[in-house]
């Protein structure tokens, strides 16, 4: 049975997208967390219900969802939900804190905005630690082998546009399928980026010719599309999607031999910013071009590799036997 969404909820998310500019995918995601939050609330007031069964879960009734139950809830309960997420529902680090932050950007809502309570019981929710992960990503020589399984045939010259883009300039896959023609202005490329921020980024040698390659013997001859203004455009004529970019990155990944282990779009934003950074970008540069809001996110690209790490070891002058 689908679990009405309450109408105080709504509103938040409707304010979510209206104002705070998220993105409907952020959007869905914070009402999951939300739903989850007040279906496991209203779950455990019932004394009568012994075990949190997710068949239980899902009868929950959240008509009563509104401004009266929302000040009886208190940080310890939002602390038990995180437990629950964690001990049943097997939950990581990083799904706990995106429901932390949901939660704490609801009830800051509500408080703030809507002034429906006196005080916010998230205020003082905390976020679980989360150990810093090291991007995976393509070595050089992986990368030229990938890109050598760009075969000829249907869409070549947009594969390779794709493919160039995503490496040369760390594009999100969000934003590759955004792009409009009207985006390329002379050798720059105009990126709507998360929260509908925008940036500017100089297209080099690379990325303009396989530009040029995929407008002359491509794009150009496509007629009768539904989306006249995208730039890459998918078999069926319309506006590609992030799922097409991710069956044409596992297509080329298959092809070329290479059989990277979990390769995507998203890893190959991380192989961008990783080699950008070896080469000399510095941090801020790489900041912008990545569309970072803030430089210690664009940090984690600083990590030296072990095999690095280990040759200084090796060379080190006391190193003898």
């Amino acid at each position: 049975m689908a679990v009405k969404t309450p109408k105080i909820i709504k509103d938040f998310l409707i304010y979510l997208t209206t104002i705070k500019g998220k993105s409907p995918r952020t959007r869905r995601e914070y009402q999951y967390d939300l739903l989850l939050f007040f279906k496991y609330y209203c779950t455990v007031q019932n004394e009568e219900i012994l075990e949190l069964t997710p068949e239980i879960m899902e009868q929950a009734d959240l008509s009563g969802v509104n401004a009266n139950l929302l000040r009886d809830i208190t940080l310890e309960d939002c602390y038990a939900f995180l437990e629950y997420c964690e001990s049943v529902r097997g939950n990581g680090a990083h799904s706990r804190a995106r429901k932390v932050a949901s939660i704490k950007s609801f009830f800051k809502y509500v408080t703030n905005k809507r002034r429906l309570l006196d005080y916010n019981p998230a205020d003082e929710l905390e976020s679980p630690k989360i150990a810093q992960r090291t991007p995976i990503y393509m070595n050089m020589d992986e990368t030229k082998i990938f890109m050598e399984g760009i075969k000829e045939g249907n869409h070549y010259y947009r594969n390779v546009c794709i493919i160039t883009f995503l490496l040369h300039m760390g594009l999100r896959v969000s934003e590759l399928c955004q792009l409009n023609l009207q985006s390329i202005q002379g050798d720059t490329i105009h990126i709507i980026g998360k929260g509908d921020k925008e940036r500017s980024i100089f297209l080099n040698q690379a990325c303009r010719h396989s530009l040029e390659a995929y407008i002359e013997n491509e794009r150009d001859h496509i007629e009768g599309s539904q989306d006249e203004k995208a730039l890459f455009l998918s078999q069926k004529k319309t506006r590609i999607t992030r799922r097409s970019v991710e069956r044409v990155v596992a297509s080329i990944n298959k092809r070329s031999g290479l059989n990277k282990e979990k390769l995507s779009p998203h890893k190959l934003r991380h192989t961008s910013a990783t080699l950008m950074y070896r080469n000399g970008a510095d941090i801020r540069s790489l900041q912008h071009i990545l569309g970072h809001s803030n430089v210690s996110t664009t940090q984690i690209y600083t990590h030296v590799e072990d095999e690095a790490i280990k040759k200084v070891l090796e060379n080190n002058p006391l190193n003898f036997s």
